[in-house]
């Protein structure tokens, strides 16, 4: 059984056709809207003006005509969507009011629900007979108790939907079910700390596969160090900003979330641009490195007093899985807590989903290689087969 992923931004749609075997075809439309857009199919690469997510979606489907594979064996669509609110705690089947209420929710998500919802929409026309779901980024942390998802602000503020959502949902119960599985443990009995790192980056503490803290909050600024994004604050931070400098609330909020992070600090979000300016002597590259892994150290000490005892951390996405500097250096001086890393297993590269603690390690260390788009055809055929 084929399922057909979606994960449309606002100006791209990225998907992959997948089977119980494994990836079929990956393939990347970007610059939708733009002069020129390129749609890159498996390694068929086109360029051509693709005035909105209809026509985009339709060049996807031709490609797939041109160069296969077929998508008649697909017997549903899984769609990425950011923010489901309090509504939705579990990937559901798209129907008009599932359309309606990810709409009602585009304030807390503006710059993805509606992009996400476009796609659904175009799909849903191309591919009327089969059934499509929705999975959500912060269904996972659904289950983060009271104590951890309340601010504490006036109460009222909760109707207006103000708590803590969390986001790396997919991501997070991909890789804690796999952590459990390398560890040859039960998921109910299992204990990690997930560390996404990527261009975003958020921590997590999953205690029997469900979250039970995480870094982010009501939107995707909250918590570590990312490439653009500030992490946290001080909440009066805005305010002193609009006293002493004149800057409105949309500047101050286009700041905090496009030009903070390791670019304000360092002149550069990708971290392989940081490190190659740190080792060339830039100070404030190294600097913003010592910054990045400090907050991240931070969240680990945290996390492990909420769950008591932490079976692994697990590092996954783009940085985590890559940058072995990074892994180090972020988890540097916990030896009491039993965290240590093997500097060969560590500093070897790999795919494949392996420890770099020692061998016998208290808490063992594991990257674990995220396949978001594998879980969300997952959590699609879980639905469409057991409703």
């Amino acid at each position: 059984m084929n399922v057909l992923v979606l994960n449309c931004g606002s100006s791209s749609i990225k998907y992959q056709l997948l089977d119980a075997t494994g990836t079929l075809v990956t393939g990347l439309l970007e610059r939708i809207g733009e002069e020129t857009g390129t749609l890159t199919h498996g390694t068929s690469v086109h360029t051509d003006h693709y005035p909105d997510h209809k026509e985009g979606l339709r060049a996807v489907l031709d490609a797939f005509e041109r160069h296969g594979p077929s998508l008649t064996d697909v017997v549903a669509v899984g769609h990425r969507v950011v923010h489901g609110g309090d509504r939705f705690s579990d990937p559901v089947l798209i129907d008009d009011s599932v359309e309606k209420a990810i709409d009602e929710l585009t304030p807390l998500a503006p710059l993805h629900n509606p992009a996400n919802l476009q796609g659904i929409r175009v799909a849903r026309a191309a591919f009327p007979g089969l059934p499509h779901v929705a999975v959500f980024d912060t269904a996972f942390h659904q289950t983060l108790p009271p104590h951890a998802h309340t601010y504490a602000v006036p109460r009222s503020w909760a109707d207006l939907g103000v708590r803590r959502y969390g986001f790396h949902g997919t991501s997070c119960a991909y890789v804690s079910r796999r952590a459990a599985g390398f560890l040859g443990t039960p998921l109910a009995e299992t204990n990690t700390i997930v560390l996404h790192l990527g261009n975003g980056a958020s921590a997590t503490a999953v205690s029997g596969g469900r979250s039970v803290e995480t870094s982010m909050g009501l939107t995707p600024l909250e918590g570590l160090v990312m490439g653009t994004r500030s992490g946290d604050i001080d909440p009066a931070l805005p305010a002193y900003l609009a006293r002493v400098a004149g800057l409105s609330l949309m500047e101050i909020d286009a700041a905090l979330n496009q030009h903070s992070g390791m670019l304000a600090l360092a002149g550069a979000g990708d971290l392989r641009e940081v490190w190659r300016r740190a080792d060339a002597g830039d100070a404030q590259a190294t600097e913003a490195l010592d910054i990045y892994c400090h907050r991240i150290r931070k969240y680990v000490g945290a996390y492990y007093a909420v769950l008591g005892r932490v079976d692994a951390i697990v590092f996954t996405a783009g940085v985590g899985e890559n940058d072995a500097r990074v892994r180090s250096q972020s988890l540097s001086g916990l030896d009491r807590l039993g965290i240590t890393i093997d500097p060969a297993r560590n500093e070897t590269p790999s795919r494949a989903e392996r420890a770099i603690s020692p061998p016998g390690a208290d808490v063992p260390v594991l990257v674990i290689p995220t396949n978001e788009e594998r879980e969300i055809a997952t959590q699609a055929l879980a639905v469409t087969t057991h409703p």
